[in-house]
């Protein structure tokens, strides 16, 4: 069997743009080949490793280096890492890229402020604009979209079979799925 390579596709965008869903949709289809990943989401992460930092940008910086790190010790084992994170600001995620190199792979999930907010599953935009929330990311805090990612999932304009199809076929085309994948 040939050895599977790692890394890690970091999934940024804006909250609610289908980040975390690509991510575990993803994750269902690597299950089912038997590919090595983990699954890093945002959410999950702030509840347990970074547990009491708040979203200050320094806050929010730490908090992408420690899940960048974590994502560099498996990726380096042959694991592929799908990490979900805002991640907002562009300087935090090219720290990032330069310090897990060439198995970074940047996935611009792409949605309109506007198709987010409908979006809102949570609540935080409603919440945000009523300023009970300070400093959201696209409210009133920036997010800095990539400049050139790998891969773009424009997921008010495609589906999520689509868009997932996408990032398998960067993974296949770039030799980081051996086994097949449905």
């Amino acid at each position: 069997m040939a050895q599977q390579r790692g890394g890690a596709l970091w999934f940024t965008g804006l909250s609610g743009s289908g980040k975390s869903t690509i991510a575990r949709s993803l994750a269902q289809k690597l299950r089912g080949g038997g590919a090595r990943f983990e699954l890093l989401d945002g959410d999950v992460v702030r509840q347990n490793l970074t547990k009491g930092l708040g979203f200050s940008k320094e806050d929010r910086d730490e908090n992408i280096r420690r899940i960048g790190f974590v994502a560099h010790l498996l990726a380096r084992n042959g694991v592929l890492v799908l990490v979900s994170a805002i991640s907002p600001y562009r300087e935090t995620r090219e720290a990032v890229r330069d310090r897990i190199g060439a198995n970074f792979i940047e996935v611009y999930v792409n949605a309109p402020l506007e198709v987010c907010e409908q979006r809102d599953v949570k609540g935080l935009y409603k919440r945000a604009r009523a300023g009970q929330i300070k400093g959201f990311t696209g409210i009133d805090d920036p997010y800095e979209p990539p400049l050139e990612s790998e891969i773009e999932c424009r997921t008010d304009l495609e589906s999520l079979d689509e868009s997932v199809a996408k990032v398998l076929g960067y993974l296949r085309g770039n030799g980081y799925l051996h086994a097949p994948v449905s």
